[in-house]
């Protein structure tokens, strides 16, 4: 019998039969190391724990409690999922049900309604599949065989996507009365599943394209164990008290209209917020040597052409027709800022030149994907231009990265790093590529950051570094961005006069740190569940009569507050003041000043902290300059209430 060799990862050489399995190697080393083997990597490459091994390899095996196998029992729950509706409805047809990050989904076609009650009875049928400890098993069928299976079983979805690849073997999961097209791997049988959750229902278009079925899909989670899932929801839950629709509507921050949807309306208390990050952003770019400026949101078609945005983004924007010339709104600011640079000569002297746009654009998402101020029609991107030599791209790389620090520190942010590669459709040579590939990654080391490489997700002109921030609840959100750009340079002719005295196309950095304003103040909210540190606090301070006999002097403690620029509010209504404290906790107002017939005849007030409860009398001067102080340093506390 022919032999052959694993590699293992401590560098060990093991030998065995060819044919020998996954499962049995594990077993080989260890019965727990047998029990707990859920999937192998071959050669880099995740199989199942039955694939056999017919040549020499090099082999990690994936146990049930490691980081790898959360992926693999999510996409199994997934395929359990889609069994157990297709045996509770009989007339349904499954399409796609991937893993996904914090869970998985699956989308069916169906007449019927899925509910939150359906949901009960498919987790009930679910329950008996996994109590059943069905093996699940790969099995490759030639394409014909494959093609066939899926006509008796009337799955029109399946069809669609086998004649869509080009493989001539189809790769296909069988798991008792159900078959599934997938290439995993899965687990070896349903009884690994220890700990899942449907959470809900939506609805969802064949492929993303609304001009295809809409599809019910049910979203789901599944963890190794049950306390690990037990702490997602009730983060989940935790979640839902944050959600910042909710908290929008109830401290009056803003508004979504039928009249315009995925466009949200700002009120005075959300505008203020919004101003305050606008300022801050501001500061800190006149700060790192940034110039402003405000290009048009409507800009002539043949611009977007000559960009390139039209080949690769038209699906997604708006269009107007001015003096019979077509027009385009625009999705983004670059050219509106690259027709700034071009506006005048430049010199190798004048470079780095940072131009700054707080710009509008506007981008055509699907009616079902809008969410909230997460996703949206319009909103302002916190763009910036840097034109620089390419001797200066590394300075300015890690200069930008420094203030995308000093900002997310600002507000307690942690945040990962993601360099994003060359994508399959992308302007400009492979040479240029691998310059602008190199570069970034050069910068990151050089700030000592950790990165993953996002193969193949690089914007179409250049390869980028996302940020995605971290809340309080352990979320991710991607906002900031730096992309390098050899592209629009040449597209548009740009240049600078070198010290030879000759024409020079500069590099093009854009970045953004915020990423959507609308989306970072979504962000904000939750992740302060409404509690603003002061200096972002819609309304800084209340004061609160203990009677109206006080009203004068509340108002005169205002304006003494007022002046200093502060956000404050007199609560004059004819309520008892327990209750009136309690409503100005529920609006999160940071501090609260009760004044009574003592603090008016002092001339001081009583103040109270949202957190902290009183913290005593104070005179109006000493509470300005502290709470002043407070808002200069931009202090903050966050606030997790999950135990």
């Amino acid at each position: 019998m022919e032999k052959v060799k694993v590699t293992l990862p401590d560098g060990s050489v093991k030998e065995y039969e060819a044919g020998t399995t996954i499962e049995e190697v594990a077993y080989s080393i260890g019965k727990g190391l047998g029990r707990d083997a859920i999937a192998g990597v071959v050669d880099g490459k995740q199989v199942d724990v039955y694939y056999p091994i017919e040549k020499n390899i090099e082999l990690a095996i994936i146990t049930i409690d490691s980081d790898e196998a959360l992926e693999i029992i999510r996409h199994t729950t997934s395929h359990v999922m889609a069994q157990a509706v297709k045996r509770v409805y009989d007339d349904v047809q499954v399409a796609i049900g991937p893993a996904i990050d914090d869970g998985f989904y699956y989308d069916f076609d169906l007449a019927e309604t899925i509910n939150e009650d359906s949901l009960v009875e498919i987790e009930a049928e679910m329950d008996k599949i996994i109590k059943a400890d069905l093996e699940i098993r790969r099995r490759e069928l030639p394409r014909a065989e494959a093609v066939e299976l899926m006509k008796q079983r009337n799955e029109k979805y399946k069809l669609e996507l086998i004649s869509e690849l080009d493989d001539e073997m189809i790769s296909l999961y069988f798991q008792d009365d159900f078959v599934d097209l997938c290439r995993g791997p899965h687990l070896p049988s349903t009884g690994y599943i220890k700990a899942f959750k449907l959470l809900n229902v939506a609805g969802a278009y064949w492929r993303g394209d609304e001009n295809n079925e809409m599809l019910q899909r049910i979203y789901g989670t599944a963890f190794a164990s049950q306390k690990e899932l037990d702490k997602y929801l009730a983060r989940i839950e935790e979640a839902k008290k944050r959600d910042h629709r909710k908290i929008g509507k109830e401290l009056d921050l803003f508004s979504l209209q039928d009249e315009g949807k995925g466009f949200p309306f700002f009120h005075p208390k959300g505008m203020a917020i919004r101003n305050e990050l606008v300022n801050f952003w501001q500061e800190e770019h006149r700060k790192a040597g940034y110039q402003e400026i405000k290009t048009p949101i409507i800009l002539d078609e043949s611009l977007w052409h000559r960009s390139g945005h039209w080949d690769h983004y038209k699906d997604n924007m708006y269009f107007t027709t001015i003096d019979d010339e077509a027009h385009a709104v625009k999705p983004m600011n670059c050219p509106g800022g690259i027709l700034v640079y071009k506006n005048s000569m430049h010199s190798y002297r004048e470079m780095p030149i940072r131009m700054a746009e707080m710009g509008l654009v506007h981008r055509h998402e699907m009616s079902g994907v809008l969410h909230g101020l997460m996703r949206v029609r319009s909103f302002t991107q916190d763009d910036a231009h840097i034109y620089c030599l390419p001797e200066q791209i590394e300075e300015e790389l890690i200069g930008v990265m420094d203030l995308v620090d000093t900002i997310y520190s600002t507000f307690g942010f942690k945040y990962k790093v993601e360099l994003s590669t060359k994508p399959e459709k992308a302007m400009g040579s492979d040479e240029l590529w691998d310059q602008a590939t190199a570069a970034l990654k050069n910068a990151i080391d050089k700030n000592g950051l950790e990165y993953e490489i996002n193969e193949g997700d690089g914007a179409f002109y250049g390869p980028k570094i996302d940020f995605h921030l971290e809340d309080c609840l352990g979320r991710t959100w991607q906002c900031g961005t730096i992309q390098l750009d050899f592209q629009m340079p040449e597209r548009f002719e740009m240049t600078y006069i070198g010290q030879d005295g000759e024409e020079h196309r500069p590099v093009m950095i854009h970045r953004a740190i915020y990423g959507s304003l609308e989306r970072f103040m979504g962000i904000l909210i939750e992740h302060f569940a409404g509690a603003f540190p002061t200096w972002l606090a819609p309304v800084q301070v209340e004061v609160i009569p203990v009677s109206d006999d006080q009203l004068d002097y509340a108002f005169k403690v205002k304006a003494a507050l007022s002046e200093a620029k502060l956000r404050v509010e007199v609560d004059a209504r004819p309520e008892k003041v327990g209750y009136k404290i309690r409503d100005a906790q529920v609006k999160q107002v940071p501090y609260m000043l009760i004044v009574g017939s003592r603090e008016e005849e002092d001339n001081t007030v009583s103040v109270r902290e949202r957190r902290e409860g009183d913290l005593g009398t104070s005179t109006v001067a000493e509470f300005k300059n502290k709470i002043i102080d407070e808002i200069a340093n931009k202090e903050f506390t966050v606030e997790d209430t999950l135990s």
